[in-house]
Parts: C-alpha cells; sequence; structure tokens
C-alpha cells in the first residue's frame, strides 16, 4: 500500500491533515504514515494521533508520497528540495470544492485548497500553495515555490514570479508583475510592480523592506 507523509507539522501541515481524506482514498489506496518535521513535539496539545519524524532521520521509498504543509516560501524551498533530490515523490493535492479551468496547468507537489478559484490559461508551478478561497484570474503565471494566502485576488494577465509570498486578501491588479523572493502584506492592494525580494504593504501597497 501507498504510504503517505505530511512535510511539516505546523498550522498549514494540520488544515492539509484534516482535509486530505476529501481528495486521497486513505482506506483502500494510501496509507496515512505521519508528519516530516524537525521539531518532534510539533503535534502536542493537537488531537492528533500522527507520528512526527524528524527530516534528516527520513529516507523515501518507492511506496512514499509526500505532502507539502508548509506555507513559507523560503522554508518550503529549504526542506522540500532536499527532499526531491533525494528521489522522494511529492502529491499534487487539489481539493474537490477548488475549480479548475480544464485550460490551467499545475505544476507537480502544489497544494490547491477548499474552494479555490483558477479560472482560464493559468500556469502555475511547481510546489505552489493556494490557500482558501483564493481566486486567479485568466492567463496569470504563478512562479515556483510562491504561496498565495487564503482570500486573494490575482486578477487576469499578473505574473508571480518564484519564491513569492502573499498574505491573506491581497490583490493584485491586472497585467502587473511581481518578483522573485517578494512578499506582499495581508490585505495588500498592488497597483505597480513588485521588485524582487521586496516586500510591500498597504492600498495601495508601498515597499516597506
Amino acid at each position: 500500500m501507498k504510504q503517505i507523509y505530511i512535510v511539516g507539522a505546523g498550522g498549514f501541515g494540520r488544515e492539509v491533515y484534516n482535509w486530505m481524506s476529501d481528495v486521497i482514498d486513505l482506506e483502500s489506496n494510501y496509507a496515512f504514515k505521519g508528519f516530516l518535521d524537525d521539531n518532534p513535539k510539533a503535534l502536542d496539545g493537537f488531537p492528533i494521533d500522527a507520528e512526527v519524524i524528524r527530516i534528516a532521520d527520513y529516507s523515501c521509498n518507492s511506496e512514499d508520497f509526500l505532502i507539502c504543509g508548509i506555507g513559507n516560501p523560503l522554508l518550503k524551498k529549504k526542506l522540500c528540495l532536499p527532499l526531491i533530490k533525494m528521489g522522494c515523490e511529492f502529491l499534487t493535492l487539489i481539493h474537490p470544492s477548488a475549480i479548475i479551468g480544464p485550460s490551467s496547468r499545475i505544476g507537480q507537489g502544489s497544494v490547491i485548497c477548499p474552494k479555490v478559484v483558477i479560472t482560464c490559461d493559468i500556469a502555475i508551478g511547481k510546489m505552489v500553495t493556494i490557500n482558501l478561497m483564493t481566486t486567479i484570474g485568466h492567463d496569470a503565471k504563478i512562479g515556483s515555490w510562491s504561496t498565495i494566502s487564503a482570500q486573494c485576488d490575482i486578477t487576469g494577465y499578473v505574473e508571480i514570479k518564484e519564491s513569492v509570498f502573499i498574505g491573506s486578501g491581497a490583490r493584485v491588479i491586472p497585467k502587473k508583475k511581481v518578483g522573485t523572493s517578494a512578499t506582499i502584506g495581508a490585505g495588500s492592494v498592488v497597483i505597480k510592480e513588485v521588485s524582487s525580494h521586496s516586500t510591500v504593504f498597504g492600498n495601495p501597497a508601498r515597499e516597506i523592506f
């Protein structure tokens, strides 16, 4: 039987744990084995009966499949990329309540949470996280390792580069570009291009770092 581990036992990892059974048949095809996390006490105080294995102590085999439960793009890449290089396979997880246009493409290892709307002709890279109730407009491009938090609105022709973090409720108006490893604060409204490695916040969004 195929075995599933969630990488990351923090808040987002626990969210993934709570709704992955809506996507994956955990009775006949897969068995959930536990979490990979460098904090062995990450689940203390939570009603989850699951093993936490240090990432350094884990070695994958052909029956193992991983799901990314990390929201921070830099940490996600730091912890998951070595696992990929080791030969581990990450599942692409798309919640059945999400609406995905048939002409849109979603990269391997991405996690699409409940009630996300991905319209048409959208290109989403590998290991991307799109959280609850976010909408992605036509012809948008989302770079690998990026995370878009809950209730964001990414409009038509927006281009988001790799390893970008977008906070909850943020908006990006059409045709704007967000540079590599940029951060957009929660509730911000982006009306002009965002430089790589910068942090913007506010309405309209202004660079603060």
